[in-house]
């Protein structure tokens, strides 16, 4: 092979390796470009769980609506009277007094609180009232819970406590025992 071609054979090499190479992280990022959209979550769901040496068990449901989230709970093996009942921090439900969920959830950094309270944790809910037969159903909405966004209840827990929130005791309202846990998920 002479010396002409010979050069015009690496030329025509080195014009296809640095072709390819100029054109391939524009392709490739075009290739992989993918929508980073999420569906906006309209609704959850909780089940919980009685802790260690309890009997507590029912649903939470969590809806979005205009005014905030709707809240549904239907809660049974309760002892007649008021239970404290809030979001906490960890969708950790594992610990058998059901520790691992962590404290009430509080992005904000606020005291505890009532439900109706400026100042309170975001997963403040209140209490759960048993009748005589143990069992609890509510309905009602809450303003600074949300099922979207960075202060998000998804993937926390609830807990519910053997004894009534006083509402005012920081920074957990002195409601007790956990008597049951349950992580907090996007229902369909």
């Amino acid at each position: 092979m002479s010396i002409i071609m010979k050069n015009v054979f690496w030329g025509v090499a080195m014009i296809a390796i640095f072709g390819a190479c100029s054109t391939a992280p524009e392709k490739a990022t075009q290739d992989h470009k993918h929508e980073k959209s999420q569906a906006i979550i309209e609704k959850a769901n909780c089940v919980v769980h009685p802790t260690e040496g309890n009997d507590v068990n029912g649903t939470i449901a969590f809806e979005k609506t205009t005014d905030g989230v709707k809240v549904t709970a239907d809660v049974a093996g309760l002892t007649p009277g008021k239970h404290g009942f809030h979001v906490h921090q960890y969708g950790d439900c594992s610990g058998p007094a059901g520790k691992t969920a962590g404290g009430h959830f509080n992005p904000e950094g606020k005291k505890h609180g009532a439900p109706d309270d400026m100042e309170r944790h975001v997963g403040d809910l209140g209490n759960l009232v048993a009748d005589s037969s143990g069992v609890a159903s509510m309905t009602f909405t809450d303003s600074k819970l949300t099922l979207n966004g960075p202060n998000s209840i998804i993937g926390r827990s609830i807990i519910i406590h053997a004894g009534e929130d006083d509402l005012t005791s920081q920074p957990t309202g002195a409601a007790g025992a956990r008597v049951a846990c349950g992580v907090i998920g996007v229902a369909k």
